[in-house]
Parts: C-alpha cells; sequence; structure tokens
C-alpha cells in the first residue's frame, strides 16, 4: 500500500507551509519567530518543545512550547480549547495508553517531562479523543508571552471533496456517514437541499480530530 503523504503544516509567525520535520530547523532559521523572542520582556526559563498528534490521524498535528512551569490542567485546557471541546466531558493524562499510568494535571511539566517521553491524553470516555503528546527537546529560554503555551505551527486543514460532485467540501453530514456509508462531505451547494436531518444539520468542517464526534462543532481554533 503507498504511504500516506504527510499533511503539511504552517508557521505560526511566518505562515510558510513546512513538513512536521522541518519546524525545528525552520524556527531556528524564521526572522518573524527570531524577533518575537527579541522582543519578548519575559525572564528566562525551562521551555519544553512538544508534538500534539492525534493518535489516529496524523493529519492532525501541533507544534507546542511549554513553560516548564505550565502545569497538565493549563494543557488539558488548551487541547479543549483548539481541539476537543464539546460538552464538558471528563479526561486524563497517562503513560501507556489506556491502562498505563495515570499522570495527575496538577502535575508540571519540569515535574515529570524528559525529551522521548510519550504523553496520552483521552477526552471523553465514551466517543473518546486520544491524543499523543511526545517530548521533543528542553532549553532554557525566553517565553515569547505570558501565557504558559505557545503554538509554533499547525497542521493545515485537510482538503475533503464532496460527495456529489467532486468540488471541495466545506461541510459534513452525519447521518451520510453513520446511516448510510458515505462520506458525508458536502460542498456548500448541495448543503443547501441536503435531504438528511436526522442528526441534526450538516456542520462545518474544522481543523480537529473530533469533528462530527459527540457534540463537537469546533471552532478548532487556539485560545490565545
Amino acid at each position: 500500500m503507498p504511504r500516506k503523504p504527510e499533511n503539511r503544516g504552517a508557521c505560526v509567525f511566518c505562515a510558510e507551509t513546512l513538513l512536521r520535520r522541518g519546524i525545528a530547523k525552520h524556527l531556528e532559521k524564521c526572522p518573524s519567530y527570531q524577533q518575537a523572542l527579541a522582543q519578548s520582556t519575559q525572564p528566562l526559563e525551562n521551555i519544553w518543545r512538544v508534538r500534539v498528534q492525534d493518535a489516529y490521524d496524523s493529519d492532525y498535528w501541533l507544534e507546542l512550547d511549554l513553560r516548564g512551569s505550565a502545569s497538565l490542567t493549563q494543557l488539558d485546557k488548551y487541547l479543549r480549547a483548539i481541539w476537543l471541546e464539546c460538552c464538558g466531558h471528563l479526561s486524563e493524562f497517562n503513560i501507556g495508553g489506556w491502562g498505563g499510568m495515570k499522570v495527575g494535571k496538577a502535575r508540571k511539566a519540569d515535574d515529570i517531562f524528559q525529551p522521548g517521553l510519550i504523553l496520552h491524553h483521552i477526552y471523553d470516555f465514551g466517543t473518546s479523543s486520544e491524543t499523543d503528546i511526545r517530548v521533543q527537546d528542553t532549553r532554557q529560554a525566553i517565553p515569547l508571552s505570558k501565557h504558559p503555551i505557545t503554538l509554533l505551527a499547525r497542521n493545515l486543514p485537510p482538503q475533503f471533496v464532496c460527495q456529489e460532485c467532486g468540488q471541495p467540501a466545506a461541510w459534513l453530514c452525519m447521518e451520510c456517514q453513520i446511516e448510510h456509508g458515505k462520506p458525508g462531505m458536502l460542498c456548500a451547494t448541495h448543503t443547501k437541499e441536503h435531504p438528511h436531518q436526522d442528526y441534526g444539520e450538516p456542520i462545518e468542517i474544522v481543523n480537529s480530530p473530533r469533528m462530527g464526534m459527540c457534540g463537537y462543532t469546533g471552532p478548532a481554533e487556539p485560545p490565545y
């Protein structure tokens, strides 16, 4: 089976399109990122670089910097805001996945992180969204802002096509997926008179791996 092409992302600071594996080298040379560092007035702190990725769909990923003083509660809130929150479900961090060693949310990044660690996050124990957080490295650096987490890069929204005409899709019909075994992706034209409403109106496609799960509708935007 041919290998699935890697979904590209974009640098938050300059909007350049890049591959996940090229993010670190890009940031070393990114003028906008370097300028943001130079303008920061925050004191030096231990900073952890982490790669966040949906556990089952590699198209969805985030590159983050976490302050050493950031707690897992703050990371949980960030993931909920940018990817997950729909109905206030419970969540947890663990090492080893389902049934693995739970890690308390009050713990600080400096207390538990080490390069190579993979922390698993589960949101909603019914219709679960699972996320892997891979710790890449640590350094003494100036935080870019007062916030505990900085978004550095993010996957570009995956491109979907309308099941009716093959044009770019912007809407998702859950009834098509669940009851009729279809992709459920629709363009604006075919959404207007779409007959399926037992699962509600078609929802807008958003850049989140939780799209279409439980009550999730986005907006899939970073909280800061």
